[in-house]
C-alpha cells in the first residue's frame, strides 16, 4: 500500500497507549488498531481531526505517501 500510517510512533513520542487516545477521542480500541496497522480502506475528516488534536499533531505527521515500486 502507498499510505503509511504513523500513529504507533506518535502514540509512543506522546508517552500515551491507544486505550487512552480511544478515550479521548471516542473511538474503540479495535478501530484505532485498524488505522494504526494501516488496515483501514478509509477514515473520516473528523476522526482524523479528533486524533491530531489529542496529539497535537498534523495529518500529515499521521499519514505518509510512498508510491509502490513499479513491477518489472
Amino acid at each position: 500500500m502507498a499510505l503509511i500510517i504513523h500513529l504507533d510512533v506518535m502514540l509512543a513520542t506522546r508517552k500515551m497507549k491507544l486505550s487512552e487516545l480511544s478515550e479521548r477521542v471516542g473511538i474503540t480500541i479495535a478501530n484505532l488498531s485498524v488505522l494504526k496497522t494501516g488496515k483501514a480502506k478509509a477514515v473520516r475528516f473528523s476522526t482524523l481531526e479528533a486524533i491530531c488534536r489529542e496529539l497535537d499533531c498534523q495529518p500529515g505527521d499521521l499519514i505518509e505517501y510512498k508510491p509502490d515500486k513499479p513491477s518489472e
